[in-house]
């Protein structure tokens, strides 16, 4: 899986009174947490956190998290971004938690599915429909793909792919394997304008 890199710096006071100080200075209060690790009380700045996040596969990528003390020392974490808190209103970030990994034990994370090709059903008319978006998935972090491509080319109206038409390599999926992931659907605008169109036949006929 494809890494990324996030630079933060530790945090003495917590509170609300020292969060909104971080906010107004243009940081974001986080904090570290892991299996077996001591909490780590971080400051991020949100120019950089704005700039992981501007792509799609921020969430499910690792990052190289690089915490620079007071003294100059470096230390890094290998880590994936548990929640993000914002500002319903505002549209600004409260905070980030940042869930460190170990690369010999297995997780849980929520991967995306994109889906690749053109339906056979949308050249007839269809309606392509997508229904789940991401898939939980346990494995070993080295293993978990940072998205899951699926192939909807050879789909026709009605068909549609499960979570159990899946097969990947070395992680298993947690979903239910009935979970219905893409289909293709009649275009019942069409078919509405058919019958009423019918309807106003029968009405003038009559």
């Amino acid at each position: 899986m494809e890494r990324r890199q996030l630079e933060a710096i530790p945090r003495k006071e917590l509170g609300k009174g020292p969060c909104k100080r971080l906010r107004r200075q243009g940081f974001v209060p986080a904090i570290f947490y892991g299996h077996k690790e001591m909490p780590i009380p971080l400051a991020i700045r949100v120019s950089d956190l704005k700039r992981l996040l501007a792509k799609p596969e921020a969430r499910a990528s690792f990052i190289e998290l690089r915490i620079r003390g007071e003294d100059g020392n470096e230390i890094q974490k290998l880590v994936l971004l548990k929640e993000i808190q914002r500002d319903p209103i505002k549209d600004t970030y409260l905070h980030v938690d940042l869930y460190g990994v170990a690369m010999d034990e297995e997780i849980y994370m929520e991967v995306p599915i994109h889906l690749v090709g053109r339906p056979v059903g949308v050249e007839k008319g269809g309606i392509l429909e997508q229904i789940l978006r991401e898939v939980e998935v346990k494995g070993l972090p080295g293993d978990i793909p940072p998205r899951i491509d699926v192939d909807v080319s050879s789909l026709d109206i009605g068909d549609a792919i499960h979570v159990e038409d899946l097969h990947l390599e070395k992680i298993k999926v947690m979903a239910d394997p009935d979970q219905a992931i893409a289909t293709v659907i009649a275009p019942t605008v069409e078919e509405e304008e058919i019958e009423e169109a019918e309807e106003g036949e029968v009405t003038e006929e009559g």
